[in-house]
């Protein structure tokens, strides 16, 4: 054990040090991503749970009309009353394929006259203004709705709606409720996925979103590998530090012998090959 005593020296000691503050830096880095991860899986998870559900009655999953429980996002319910074809609301800047264009959300007035907020589908812009060219009517009369569920949008930074319009910036149901003579539902939303009777034409139906779980559990396994490295990396500068202190002289003479050997050959080959640049040039 003498031989290793050196490594208890305030200057080992120090490196030591800053491998661990390296490694718990590392460990909260992988406990991020970890967590992370766990976030994206578990969003995946409700989304194939939920997704293709058997449809229930509203009021069976938004017993509360003010609050959704986050456990029923996606969820398909069912709904029977008329649209308010006249309160029609586009929401701006909503790219679809690459493409501008507006939400189409349409009140539904239920049988008790409340008002379930149904996001019919995508329409694009105008060929020659910045609203549709055609904003496909939904079915009149008593209709039977199946939709996902959605929690409404938080208000996005300085986005206001236009004035005058019909239009606006996100799906703030607290706002939208404000523009409606009849209670609004505003603990969720439906993303319409069908419908009867149903229309001969309807905006784009929205589609089941591809959840990307993305690389965190990778940057994990990097993360603990570098918390692991960096005391793999003591370890072996410590071992040679230990191999030089007790070393016999002949065998410290053999290493200096041969790093000079090595040392020479690096210098021949690179006296080589100058010799053949210039022999090149003069040709």
């Amino acid at each position: 054990m003498t031989g290793w005593r050196f490594a208890l020296s305030g200057r080992w000691l120090g490196y030591l040090a800053v491998a661990v503050v390296f490694a718990i830096v590392c460990g909260f880095l992988a406990h991020w991503q970890w967590a992370r991860h766990e976030e994206k899986m578990a969003v995946a998870e409700q989304l194939d749970r939920n997704y293709d559900a058997e449809p229930v009655p509203l009021a069976d999953l938004v017993p509360d009309t003010d609050a959704l429980a986050p456990e029923v996002e996606w969820r398909p319910v069912t709904v029977t009353g008329r649209y308010l074809v006249d309160e029609t609301l586009l929401v701006r800047n909503r790219p679809f394929n690459g493409q501008p264009g507006f939400e189409v959300l349409v009140p539904f007035e239920l049988a008790g006259g409340e008002v379930f907020l149904v996001d019919r589908g995508w329409v694009p812009t105008g060929n020659a203004q910045d609203s549709p060219d055609e904003v496909p009517a939904p079915p009149t009369g008593d209709v039977t709705v199946t939709a996902r569920l959605k929690p409404g949008e938080p208000r996005v930074g300085d986005r206001t709606d236009i004035a005058g319009t019909n239009q606006i910036a996100t799906i703030q149901l607290d706002d939208v409720a404000e523009r409606l003579d009849e209670p609004l539902v505003t603990g969720a939303y439906g993303l319409l996925a069908a419908e009867s009777p149903a229309p001969d034409t309807r905006p784009a139906p929205s589609v089941e979103p591809e959840i990307d779980t993305g690389l965190n559990l990778s940057y994990f396994v990097q993360w603990l590998m570098f918390a692991v490295g960096a005391f793999a990396f003591l370890f072996y500068v410590v071992r040679q530090e230990h191999r030089n202190r007790t070393a016999e002289p002949d065998e410290l003479e053999e290493r200096e012998a041969e790093r000079q050997r090595r040392r020479a050959a690096r210098g021949s080959s690179d006296d080589e090959a100058e010799d053949a640049l210039l022999d090149a040039a003069g040709r």
